[in-house]
């Protein structure tokens, strides 16, 4: 590509946490504004750096506190800003000035918002912000042929590019690990019920391996699959020995995080685990109207191998390794495999759509 920057010159902008010049070398113009964000009781003041066609480049330094604001705030920092600047990318900064949070919010028609987020730390080599970097130049032969779109597409794919292929990678096992899964449900015969019951329950086992991982659980981050061996190990050979479905799990879900009051029995046999309000774990039609339904041990082996490959955050950062999974490509996931579904078409209702919303609302 040609450039008027040399990778080194961009690197020593980069680590001193240079953002004018930065997009002023990478051919962006100057951006006199400054905003004033409030939420709640704390005032987060943005001052842009550099703009494009109408795409807004923002710094948010953190001056009441040392660290960068968290998610939520961010979120709604970005919710604030997109009603005066539609098109922008914001960059957080801690008062030290040891940390650089760049978040880009992807919107798309019909669609919830995703984040992406990207990290540098002072004193690390920001070969990947190069990366990214380098493919926002504009030169002056660009000049005369780019619009708002074209920068907007440009940005949107350097921070998109590994989140991409993330999702694209897991959703293609996914998609596997939800067909074998159907085949170990006993109980059921309709089969969109049993289709959308292996949804339901993936959907609430990724949902346990994302609070598992902060070690909400028993303070166990490994919390499913010891779980599953220690029901396993109780029951030996027994004749009478139940799946781990429905020795474990079951009790898990409706008695432990859908309900918000744990005697000590429930607390022995489950640990110190939290009440989620919202419905995901609540007692579904399908288990209510099914007895025999049971789901056999081998399932739950093969789903978790497959999720163990994954680094579950509910952060939505990216690293270096390419396999993090948080809330926002799982939003993804979800929608365009209820739309996936619908075209072939399997019905749901409002009421299991719902439990998928969980996480296309970002929750």
């Amino acid at each position: 590509m040609e450039s008027s920057i040399t990778r080194k010159k961009l690197f020593e902008l980069i680590e001193n946490f240079d953002f004018e010049n930065i997009f002023n070398e990478l051919g962006w113009d100057n951006a006199p504004i400054l905003k004033h964000i409030k939420i709640k009781d704390e005032t987060y003041i943005l001052k842009a750096v550099a703009e494009k066609r109408g795409f807004v480049i923002f710094v948010c330094n953190s001056n009441h506190d040392s660290r960068i604001p968290n998610k939520e705030i961010r979120k709604k920092i970005d919710n604030e800003i997109t009603k005066l600047y539609y098109e922008h990318l914001i960059i957080y900064v801690d008062k030290n000035k040891t940390q650089q949070l760049w978040q880009l919010s992807v919107k798309e028609p019909n669609k919830p918002i995703q984040y992406r987020e990207f990290d540098y730390y002072k004193g690390k080599v920001p070969e990947q912000l190069f990366e990214k970097l380098k493919n926002l130049l504009f030169t002056l032969d660009d000049e005369d042929n780019i619009s708002l779109v074209d920068v907007k597409n440009r940005v949107t794919a350097e921070f998109s590019k590994n989140a991409e292929k993330v999702t694209k990678k897991f959703y293609s096992e996914f998609k596997k690990q939800h067909t074998a899964f159907q085949r170990f449900i006993t109980g059921l015969e309709n089969k969109t019920d049993i289709e959308w019951y292996s949804s339901l329950m993936l959907n609430r086992l990724m949902f346990i391996y994302f609070i598992q991982k902060k070690g909400f659980l028993d303070n166990n981050t490994n919390y499913l699959r010891d779980k599953l061996n220690e029901t396993k190990r109780k029951r030996g050979d027994n004749k009478f020995y139940k799946s781990f479905y429905k020795t474990f799990l079951l009790t898990l879900f409706h008695e432990g995080l859908g309900k918000p009051n744990h005697n000590e029995e429930l607390e022995r046999e489950l640990g110190k685990i939290p009440y989620l309000n919202g419905g995901l774990f609540e007692v579904h039609k399908l288990e209510k109207n099914n007895d025999k339904l049971d789901i056999a041990d081998e399932a739950f082996e093969s789903v978790f191998d497959f999720f163990d490959k994954w680094n579950w955050t509910l952060d939505n950062r990216q690293n270096t390794k390419g396999n993090e999974i948080n809330p926002d490509i799982l939003g993804y996931i979800f929608e365009k495999y209820i739309n996936d579904r619908a075209a072939m078409g399997a019905y749901y209702t409002k009421e299991d759509i719902v439990h998928a919303e969980w996480f296309t609302a970002g929750r």
